[in-house]
Parts: structure tokens; C-alpha cells; sequence
């Protein structure tokens, strides 16, 4: 599902570069539920903008489905973006003045469905993350569990085929967060890649692999119950 070969990526810092990303090669099958962990400055939030679509890498190959991403101008990087894949963000990203549903049905509306549809669609996802009765609820009055689990409800909606969730339980409390990654593990045992990034060690643990970024390479890559590779 996500092929990366040799991956490099730098970033221009006054007259020299700062080389964030150094070599990597990881693969990630279908329905696998990974985790990537690293400290701050490992060059993990850098992967999620590569494999997001959302940057573009500067050396090696990387396949998305199968297809080889390259040379994508915004157009095409939103058309497969808005195909493959479905985010969540620490931060819940849900717009403030548009109720959980509304919030849900937005991936939707720039699908160009008509709002009958959209509605019902947005609904059942969240129906699926148990928040049916909060649907005509502003973020404001939803707790931070429910407000992610909207975001995932969003992120689920238009049916991708991986979903990037960036720190998915860093403003959680530690009940709410182990909810939320327990939603994520089932959709992932629906045949949904789900790829985590975060630095919280519990968290890690509760996916099916983890792998490790130090100053942009990766020093190992473990399933969470047997080791694969070092």
C-alpha cells in the first residue's frame, strides 16, 4: 500500500540544508496498523507529509496503491489525496461553526455530492464512532475524545485506503486516548491502513508495528509481539 525506496528530503536553511529525511525505505502492507515514533527534529512529522501528499520528497521512490507518486502538481495531489487517504490531526482541525455532522459530510461536499446524500453518509461514520446523538453538536459542546472521534468519523467518510493520524491522542487524557486508539485497531481489522505517528510509548504499544526514526533514518522496525528487522 505505501512503498517508500531510498527516500531523502531537505529543506533550504539559509545558504546550507538541513538533510531531515536520509535514506529511508519502509513498507507498509494493506491493513496494517504502524506506528512511527521519534523524538522531535526525527524527521517523522516530514514522513507523514511525504506519505500525506501534502510535501514532496527530493530522491527515491515512493508508491502509493501501487502508483508511483512524482511531479504531482496541487491539483493532482488533492484529487488523490481526497482517493487514498483520510487524516487526523492532535489538534481535531473541525471547524468551529459547523455542527459534528456538517463537519463529517465535509470531505464529501468537495466530492460534489448533494447534501441529501452526504448527510447520510456523514451519519452512518457517526454512528460507527458511537457519536449518532451529537450530530447537531458544535465542537464547542463536544468533550476532546468526541471531538476526535468526529475527526476520524471525517477522516473515514469518503472510504480511503490509509489514514494518517498525526499525534491522534495528543490532547487526550489516557482513557480517552486508549478509546480512541481502539477505534483505530478496528478500523484497521476492517482491512484500513492506519499509520500513527507519535512519541508516546504506550501508544506505540497498542499498534500491530512500530517503527523508529532517529535524525531521519530508521533504527529498527519491530512487530509489537516479534521482532522483523533491525
Amino acid at each position: 500500500m505505501i512503498k517508500l525506496q531510498n527516500l531523502h528530503k531537505s529543506y533550504p536553511m539559509g545558504k546550507d540544508s538541513l538533510h531531515v529525511l536520509k535514506g529511508l525505505d519502509l513498507h507498509i502492507k494493506e491493513g496494517e496498523f504502524v506506528s512511527i515514533m521519534g523524538s522531535s527534529g526525527s524527521g517523522k512529522s516530514t514522513l507523514l507529509n511525504i506519505v500525506g501528499l501534502l510535501d514532496e520528497h527530493d530522491e527515491g521512490t515512493y508508491h502509493l496503491n501501487g502508483q508511483l507518486i512524482e511531479k504531482l502538481d496541487e491539483k493532482k495531489a488533492a484529487i488523490l489525496r481526497n482517493r487514498f487517504l483520510g487524516f487526523v490531526f492532535q489538534s481535531f482541525n473541525l471547524i468551529t461553526y459547523k455542527n459534528a455532522l456538517e463537519n463529517v459530510a465535509l470531505p464529501l461536499y468537495y466530492k460534489g455530492m448533494n447534501r441529501k446524500e452526504r448527510q447520510k453518509i456523514a451519519l452512518k461514520y457517526l454512528d460507527k464512532v458511537g457519536l449518532k446523538d451529537r450530530a447537531e453538536h458544535l465542537p464547542s459542546e463536544l468533550s476532546g475524545g468526541e471531538k476526535q472521534r468526529v475527526a476520524i468519523a471525517r477522516a473515514l467518510v469518503t472510504n480511503p485506503k490509509v489514514v494518517l493520524a498525526d499525534e491522534p491522542t495528543g490532547a487526550l487524557d489516557s482513557s480517552t486516548s486508549h478509546a480512541v486508539m481502539e477505534l483505530l485497531k478496528e478500523i484497521s481489522r476492517e482491512g484500513m491502513t492506519v499509520f500513527v505517528i507519535t512519541h508516546e510509548e504506550d501508544i506505540a504499544a497498542g499498534t500491530d508495528r512500530i517503527v523508529r526514526l532517529l535524525d531521519g533514518v530508521i533504527t529498527s522496525d519491530e512487530k509489537t509481539n516479534k521482532k522483523v528487522k533491525v
